[in-house]
């Protein structure tokens, strides 16, 4: 696992109204501070990759569809270089913490649009943003977005 990145898997309190899961609690320290939280919605297929930020946290969640979450640390720490896969969405309901300095990306899966909501340790500022942005097929991060073992 890269330096620094955390998942916490959701808790679903399920009865026979639906279900309630906590997503953030303050006492959890998932976050060091709130920015902003935000939802996009992504059609099957599509990848949203690559981009990080200096300054800004972040913490995925994936309410409905699936998502191939790809992580490429960037930093000078033990794990510069290395590459993380994690699967999110509806069959693994859990949050992931990605530190500032750890490339990030998705590629949608299955046939049905994927919403993302996630939170960050900082607003967005469209005239200074905390984005930078590297292809979806950067061949230093090098990640294969096609399907294996099909």
């Amino acid at each position: 696992m890269i330096e620094g990145v955390k998942v916490k898997e959701l808790v679903k309190h399920c009865d026979d109204r639906g279900y309630f899961s906590e997503l953030v609690r303050e006492d959890e320290h998932l976050l060091d501070r709130f920015g902003q939280a935000s939802i996009s919605m992504s059609y099957p297929g599509v990848i949203k990759a690559f981009h990080y930020h200096e300054k800004q946290d972040d913490l995925w969640f994936f309410p409905s569809g699936n998502a191939q979450v790809v992580l490429y640390d960037l930093r000078e720490s033990t794990t510069k270089g290395k590459t993380d896969v994690y699967y999110m969405g509806e069959e693994n309901p859990i949050l992931l913490f990605i530190p500032k300095g750890v490339a990030h990306g998705y590629r949608v899966l299955g046939s049905t649009p994927a919403t993302i909501i996630y939170f960050t340790t900082h607003s967005y500022h469209a005239a200074n943003p905390d984005e930078k942005r590297i292809p979806w097929n950067d061949e230093e991060i090098g990640f294969d977005w096609n399907t294996q073992n099909r």
